[in-house]
């Protein structure tokens, strides 16, 4: 039975778990009159993590045929709801296509299409705060907890040939589950990557004693999402980020236990501590420019204001 009714103005779905909490929420309507979308509002549809198949292929299928509903932006569904719905989608972007997940959806010339915004969200987020050339100049490695969407994204960009010898020494993805560790290695294959490794974690320790052994300059970043869809952090007590390393919380809201973390060393490891806000930005309005068909720059003054709109209403 369909439970979602045909919305009565243009309305732009936000596809989580806990969707009121979020910021988007009172930052996407200051963003809808400053860039001129009109009577458009947003509406967010909760889901459980991994849900069932019928409730993904459900909101898909209505947002699919409802000529009021222009699109949607996905967290935390990003890979099961594209396996659930693939059929329902005439066409896939590179990325979408690469890693196998989706965080937008937007219809065009009658077609649904699916596209993978991460790969460039986050890498737009991670050269804003990294110096320029950083891996190259430094040797630097990169470990990355969770191989869920966010770390596909992530490291699907970091090994992308565009850089050059700018491109961490070496990467480590880590999770309690050994089967998604199996589907982000499939991906990493497709890209000829050689410098990545991959290890289960079933315990917080087993992530401590790999951020104890980085060397200096290195990126440690939490992608499990734990801090946000769920309590905790993937880091016991125990780990001491790298001297003159970087700490990436991708959450910006929730408990953020990791990124406290961080913070309790920021002083001692001369750390540089970032939390997912600028990500947050990057991401929806990378969507929102798709959905819309909007022009929406990624640096500028255009663009700085686009934050200070979000940071007056967050």
């Amino acid at each position: 039975m369909n439970t979602y009714r045909a919305a009565t103005k243009p309305t732009f779905y936000f596809i989580g778990v806990t969707t009121a909490k979020s910021s988007i929420m009172r930052v996407f309507p200051a963003w809808a009159k400053y860039l001129g979308l009109g009577d458009v509002i947003i509406k967010g549809v909760d889901l459980k993590l991994h849900d069932e198949v019928e409730n993904y292929r459900e909101v898909i299928n209505f947002i699919k045929n409802d000529a009021n509903s222009p699109g949607a932006l996905i967290t935390t569904h990003k890979i099961d709801l594209l396996k659930a719905c693939r059929d329902l989608l005439e066409e896939l972007d590179y990325y979408a296509q690469l890693t196998g997940e989706i965080s937008c959806i937007s219809k065009h010339d009658g077609k649904l299409r699916g596209h993978a915004k991460d790969p460039i969200s986050s890498g737009l987020s991670l050269e804003a705060f990294l110096p320029e050339n950083h891996w190259q100049n430094s040797q630097a490695e990169a470990l990355v907890l969770g191989a869920g969407g966010s770390s596909i994204a992530l490291t699907t960009y970091m090994l992308d040939r565009k850089h050059g010898l700018n491109r961490p020494a070496r990467i480590l993805v880590t999770d309690r589950n050994r089967e998604r560790l199996h589907e982000i290695e499939q991906i990493h294959k497709q890209l000829a990557a050689s410098t990545i490794e991959y290890r289960l974690a079933a315990q917080p320790t087993d992530n401590d004693a790999l951020v104890n052994h980085l060397p200096a300059a290195s990126l440690v970043v939490n992608a499990t999402g734990l801090g946000k869809d769920a309590p905790g952090s993937p880091l016991s007590g125990g780990a001491q980020f790298p001297q003159s390393g970087y700490a990436w919380e991708f959450n910006y809201r929730g408990d953020l236990v990791f990124l406290e973390q961080a913070r309790a060393q920021e002083q001692t490891q001369q750390l540089h501590v970032e939390d997912g806000w600028l990500y947050f930005i990057h991401g929806w309005t990378r969507a929102i420019a798709e959905i819309f068909n909007v022009e929406i720059p990624t640096r500028g003054p255009h663009f700085e204001r686009i934050a200070e709109i979000a940071a007056e209403v967050r």
